[in-house]
């Protein structure tokens, strides 16, 4: 079984909506996978995810009412083989934190679709939501498509 952990900074935004539409697109195509989202901050810890990305994400059939926030903790880089965050300032603490032993992979999230970061929509207005979501969709497809070719 795989492990992935979706990182951003809060995890109210970003994570935990990769993490709702990854885990429906792994589970419609049948992947064996362990998913959690964390934050690289520990303000929202145990908070439910912004009330505008649960609702752009319910438009869309995904339920982020269920998930807490937390922060990446030290046996993350062990527990996970593949931690995969939203943007270049994410990469850059996680790299900080990392064990020079830990196992997990770090790869930016959007490798799986068009590169770049995937923008923290938590200051902007409704739009940013949806073309957040739309990355997310595109580069969880890539993720599948990625672990069906490592697995078979």
């Amino acid at each position: 079984m795989t492990r992935i952990l979706f990182v951003c900074l809060g995890n109210i935004c970003r994570s935990p909506a990769a993490e709702a539409v990854f885990r429906d697109k792994a589970q419609a195509a049948g992947l064996s996978v362990e998913i959690d989202s964390a934050g690289t901050g520990g303000w929202h810890v145990g908070k439910k995810p912004d009330a505008r990305m649960i609702a752009a994400a319910k438009t869309r059939g995904y339920d982020l009412r269920k998930l807490r926030g937390r922060q990446v903790d030290m046996g993350d880089f062990y527990m996970f083989d593949l931690i995969l965050p939203m943007d270049a300032s994410n990469m850059a603490d996680l790299r900080d934190l990392a064990p020079p032993d830990g196992k997990a992979e770090l790869r930016p999230f959007l490798s799986f679709g068009v590169g770049g970061d995937v923008p923290d929509p938590y200051h902007g207005g409704r739009s940013g939501f949806e073309t957040v979501l739309d990355m997310i969709e595109h580069a969880a497809d890539g993720l599948v498509r990625s672990l069906k070719a490592q697995h078979g």
